[in-house]
């Protein structure tokens, strides 16, 4: 365990083992919803992005972590089994320098490999975007809706929700628990236009049968 941990925390290993701390935290932030979470928990805010493509087609997030823990491993094997075997001075600080070039170009290359197989689980995904809400209905959250003020709360395809702002042009009341079509997005302004919505007329609507 003591030559494990030497290994971790020494040259060239711990070049990937801080990376490494960074990925694993990135990713438990990921898991427990805290990261990249905003678009649906209070209102969109920006048109967002559905992950930036990296090598051979699948999120830089996850090309670096593969090339992260792939040189870790390595970095860390090659400095427990080689760097000991070589003359002490000189010639094992090459030999660890050595070790920093070769896990690099192992991580690259299996990156590379395991990149070109999972790319399927990443199909290219329209990135989501404000007017993906244009034609929805909404509910009304506030007392009232005018040229200057209001917000509504939308329902999402996938079924979450975020809350918007709206404005309308006429002189329709609309009021908090009232139902709006949102017809128009505003990319100036960042908001949508919204219209007074009969949800009798809404085709989606189920109609009682017999």
């Amino acid at each position: 365990m003591g030559a494990f941990l030497a290994a971790a925390a020494g040259f060239p290993t711990i070049l990937f083992s801080s990376a490494l701390v960074v990925v694993v935290a990135f990713w438990l932030l990921a898991a427990l919803g805290l990261h990249a979470h905003g678009l649906h928990a209070h209102g969109v805010h920006g048109h967002g992005h559905s992950g930036t493509r990296g090598m051979s087609g699948v999120p830089v997030t996850v090309a670096f972590s593969l090339l992260t823990a792939i040189g870790w491993l390595v970095s860390l094997s090659a400095t427990v089994l080689v760097v000991p075997l070589a003359p002490a001075g000189l010639a094992r600080g090459a030999v660890r320098g050595a070790v920093l070039v070769g896990a690099t170009a192992v991580a690259w290359w299996l990156t590379r490999a395991l990149a070109r197989t999972l790319r399927h689980l990443f199909p290219d995904v329209p990135a989501p975007s404000r007017r993906d809400f244009v034609g929805l209905t909404c509910t009304i959250r506030t007392g009232r809706v005018d040229r200057g003020f209001g917000q509504a709360e939308v329902r999402a395809a996938d079924g979450s929700s975020a809350v918007v702002q709206v404005r309308q042009s006429g002189t329709e009341a609309l009021t908090s628990g009232s139902t709006g079509l949102l017809y128009a997005y505003d990319e100036v302004g960042e908001f949508f236009w919204v219209s007074g919505y009969d949800t009798a007329l809404d085709p989606r609507r189920s109609t009682p049968t017999g």
